[in-house]
């Protein structure tokens, strides 16, 4: 299995485990909510909002998307999500709330 995000890729189940449960261990409580879903054999799309919160944060919901890939038995062997990890995360920081859209729109348009 290979898992791949916007910062780290993971290969095999070992890997992948590790990483999931390091995100758990730093998290006071984290949600998962599923809000569409598609699929068309070998790939399923999810679109989901992660919710983190942290002991001393506010909490920090992120909106993305995962798409699957299956293999011949229906297993799943490749994973890659897609989000904005900063652009989420300083929702929640005053100064940065209205600082990152203007630096976005200011280099990429």
């Amino acid at each position: 299995m290979i898992f791949e995000d916007t910062i780290q890729r993971k290969e095999g189940k070992d890997d992948f485990t590790a990483m999931c449960n390091r995100l758990t261990d730093r998290c006071e409580q984290l949600d998962m909510q599923i809000t569409a879903i598609a699929a068309k054999p070998p790939y399923i799309f999810m679109e989901w909002i992660m919710t983190m919160i942290f002991r001393k944060t506010p909490s920090t919901p992120l909106h993305g998307c995962t798409k699957l890939t299956l293999d011949e038995h229906g297993m799943i062997k490749e994973q890659r999500d897609y989000y904005d990890l900063w652009g989420d995360i300083f929702q929640n920081v005053p100064v940065m709330k209205r600082a990152y859209p203007k630096f976005m729109r200011r280099v990429f348009g």
